[in-house]
């Protein structure tokens, strides 16, 4: 189990990267401009649309010196600003990561996959 840890006044606290892979994954599909999150298959070098219940295996945690790092392997909708699609994604997980874990978020790096067109 590969988990995030803090010291507080009260205690230890320790949590899972699968939780916080979940939550993150949640805030980017609240996203303007996400589609999902990709699934890479590095055998056949594909890349698939996740659906929600396995939507962390397109995201990746780490901690280097107390700060978490995510990638995030997306896939975006047709017809907008990548770059616009990525700011927002970048300030609303930043910002909803760290109020939820309290740990600070030191990078996030977005991988886009691919691109949807949306009915």
């Amino acid at each position: 189990m590969k988990a995030s840890s803090m010291n507080t006044h009260m205690g230890h606290i320790q949590i899972d990267n699968e939780v916080i892979a979940q939550y993150a994954g949640a805030v980017a599909n609240e996203c303007f401009g996400i589609v999902g999150m990709a699934g890479i298959n590095v055998k056949d070098g594909l890349v698939k649309l996740l659906k929600m219940d396995s939507m962390t295996r397109g995201i990746n945690i780490s901690i280097v010196h107390n700060r978490l790092i995510l990638d995030f392997h997306v896939i975006v909708s047709y017809g907008v600003s990548i770059l616009a699609v990525s700011d927002n994604l970048i300030s609303n997980v930043k910002y909803k990561v760290e109020e939820f874990t309290g740990i600070t978020v030191g990078k996030i790096n977005i991988f886009v996959e691919g691109v949807r067109v949306i009915d």
